[in-house]
């Protein structure tokens, strides 16, 4: 949260072995601290590689003249808790949207 009382979010998804070319970068939701995202990224991959790769999804808050803070949020075989079962569930349903909720949490 900015001085103001809100936050400027915006979601980066880093898609694995793809270095820079496989940045997307949402559109940034202008004050709000409970921002909805709904865009969708895709990314080819065969299944049987997905379980070993990490999709790094991440919430940044958005700041003029300033580094952008880290809010969080990584979706893969690293995950914990939560996170990690919304991975496993997408492992399991090929082909099929799996739609979740996380809570975003400074993990710095």
């Amino acid at each position: 949260m900015d001085a103001n009382g809100y936050s400027d979010p915006y979601v980066k998804c880093l898609k694995p072995d793809m270095g820079k070319k496989g940045k997307c970068k949402t559109q940034i939701k202008k004050r709000t601290l409970n921002p909805e995202f709904n865009e969708e990224f895709s990314y080819d991959i065969k299944h049987s590689e997905l379980a070993k790769k990490t999709l790094d999804i991440s919430v940044w808050d958005y700041d003029i003249g300033k580094s952008n803070d880290y809010i969080g949020c990584q979706l893969g075989i690293t995950a914990k808790g939560e996170r990690l079962k919304h991975w496993y569930e997408c492992l399991k349903n090929k082909d099929k949207r799996i739609e979740r909720w996380h809570t975003l949490l400074n993990e710095n």
